[in-house]
């Protein structure tokens, strides 16, 4: 054992990740007087958004509402140029933050977690990186993200293939140049979705191997008026509250709408082609009851599957990119730019994976049941093991010894989705049972690490060493998460929310779907009583 594992550096609170969640984390804690260091894997911070370089990567929450609010100064400075940010803009956002806060020198970059043990002798946090670096903490935060672990289907043959191979959740820094290539996507989720019509535009010929397709809406993205966003910046703190306290943290107007069934054909058709026209996800919540009645949900439905089949030319292909099987918006509702219009191209060639699958790749290509495409690039938009999968991939031992991954043997377990029953002092930030992907990811994250900060100065008052989720709050809060998933149509969809894209995963609905602001109701009164359902000793 070298010096430096045998005296292992002491830390008050270390933090792993510095995306949006370990900025601000680092930000908030801080402030507090602890000390702190986050870890992260990459050269940059950024989180997602330094991973995810992918030919039109761009958020689907809009931009003024997609940022911090923490700082008012930050609100006023950083002028936002698009309606839906590109990656690059959100990049040098969290950039900017990082310098402005001088938070860079309490990051420690290139710099991965593999393993943490929880030592109930010290009640502390007994750290060691992929390098063998060896760390000590009072408080470990979790802000690995919860679309941070890429996933990489193991197709036969992907080692042999000759051309090049590039996933979009690890994309090159380099620009990438398609020009004259025959380029194979497989994957028709949200980041096929975006990069699809971006690489056909530069590709000889492009094969889009869809397995399932999926629900989107037009983006309609453009520039932002200068006097519209002057007028939001300067109302911005109403706006904030607006975001926290709705149902989605997505949309502030969320006036009340009416029930899908209540309207006419006639009006519904006149309500969903105005939103259709406007563009981004408010669709989905233009009608009360899309998301928990299913005849409901087969008006928005159809209309879409009508879009669909109106803007693709060659019917068998329309058919072929109609979702049949699930429920609109029970899989993520994707937001796109021409991305059906994009099959009307003569250079583009869509396969389904369900009438003749994948058998494995070649040296030259993709062979399929039918044929072999010949390729000289091979793109996977195939997602992440999402919400616990960068949780899972550290080797996480809480008392006793036990592995987080034995504890979530049959499915994830933890109280509000921030801490774990028989781990002290271990938060995760969005965790699972939080509303983190159903939400805007930054007003959850500021929620969140708000949260963690008071518990951890309630703590403090008490001369306490260790906080700890109580077991029967934990029961009680997965059960209501269960109870509440199970009022709405999500269960019915095979989807990543359910970690059915993951095999072997428990399919379990991950997110919390009560809602953004009655979820901040529950904690803010957890925290005003004391912090009931967690130990401190």
């Amino acid at each position: 054992m070298t010096a430096r594992q045998s005296q292992p550096e002491p830390y008050d609170a270390v933090i792993i990740g510095a995306g949006f969640a370990g900025l601000y984390a680092l930000y908030r804690l801080r402030a507090m007087g602890l000390r702190v260091l986050a870890l992260e894997a990459a050269d940059d911070v950024g989180g997602t958004w330094y991973w995810n370089r992918y030919p039109g990567a761009r958020c689907d929450v809009e931009s003024m509402s997609y940022s911090y609010s923490f700082s008012a100064p930050l609100e006023r400075e950083w002028v936002w140029t698009e309606r839906y940010a590109s990656q690059p803009e959100i990049l040098r956002y969290l950039q900017h933050v990082a310098a402005r806060f001088e938070l860079r020198s309490l990051i420690r970059f290139k710099t991965r977690l593999a393993r943490a043990a929880y030592d109930e002798a010290a009640d502390r946090w007994q750290l060691q990186t992929e390098a063998g670096a060896a760390l000590t903490t009072r408080y470990l935060v979790m802000a690995t993200g919860c679309l941070s672990q890429p996933r990489l289907p193991p197709i036969p043959g992907l080692e042999t293939f000759g051309g090049q191979v590039l996933q979009t959740s690890a994309w090159p820094h380099a620009a990438v140049d398609f020009a004259g290539q025959r380029v194979g996507v497989i994957g028709t989720g949200s980041s096929g979705i975006q990069s699809i019509p971006q690489i056909a535009a530069q590709a000889a010929h492009l094969t889009v191997f869809q397995r399932t397709p999926n629900f989107s809406v037009p983006a309609h993205n453009a520039p932002l008026d200068p006097v519209e966003r002057r007028r939001l910046m300067d109302n911005y703190p109403p706006f904030r509250e607006q975001l926290r306290t709705s149902f989605t943290s997505l949309i502030a107007d969320e006036s009340p709408q009416p029930k899908a069934l209540e309207l006419s054909a006639a009006e519904r058709e006149r309500r969903y082609t105005q939103h259709w026209q406007a563009g981004g996800i408010r669709l989905m919540f233009c009608v009360s009851d899309v998301i928990t009645d299913q005849a409901a949900n087969d008006t928005l439905a159809n209309f879409i599957k009508d879009r669909i089949r109106e803007t693709v030319r060659e019917p068998a292909v329309a058919e072929r990119l109609v979702p049949k099987d699930f429920p609109v918006g029970t899989k993520r509702l994707c937001v796109d730019t021409d991305y059906y219009a994009t099959y009307n191209r003569a250079n583009v060639e869509l396969i389904d994976l369900r009438a003749t699958p994948i058998v494995a790749i070649t040296p030259t290509g993709v062979r399929t049941t039918a044929t072999e495409v010949p390729l000289e690039c091979l793109v996977f938009a195939t997602g992440f093991d999402a919400v616990t999968g960068a949780l899972l991939a550290v080797e996480i031992r809480g008392r006793g010894g036990e592995p987080l991954a034995q504890a979530w043997r049959d499915g994830p377990r933890a109280y509000l989705g921030l801490m774990i029953a028989g781990f002290p002092n271990l938060f995760t930030v969005t965790g699972p049972g939080s509303p983190s992907v159903l939400s805007n990811m930054v007003i959850s994250i500021e929620q969140h690490v708000d949260f963690i900060a008071g518990l951890i100065a309630h703590v403090a008052a008490q001369d306490g060493r260790a906080v700890e989720a109580q077991p029967q709050a934990e029961v009680d809060w997965v059960t209501h998460v269960h109870e509440v998933a199970q009022t709405t149509l999500y269960p019915q969809a095979n989807s990543w929310y359910m970690g059915s894209n993951i095999p072997g995963k428990p399919r379990v609905f991950l997110p919390y779907v009560g809602g953004v602001g009655p979820y901040r109701q529950k904690c803010d009164a957890i925290a005003a009583a004391g912090f009931p359902g967690f130990t401190v000793s």
